[in-house]
């Protein structure tokens, strides 16, 4: 496995731990997730341009 397949499975899990399931993170809005899917997005942006 390469540094990149690393880091995208750890970043995935990451977006699924991070959806509101349990009573106290409910009130965190979509912060945890959007900070995380705004993290996807640029790692998918610098792979695609071939700096990652």
């Amino acid at each position: 496995m390469n540094f990149t397949t690393i880091l995208l499975i750890v970043l995935v899990l990451l977006l699924i731990g991070a959806l509101p399931s349990w009573p106290y993170s409910s009130s965190w809005g979509y912060a945890p997730s959007g900070i995380l899917g705004t993290l996807l997005v640029v790692l998918v942006v610098l792979w695609l341009l071939r700096i990652l």
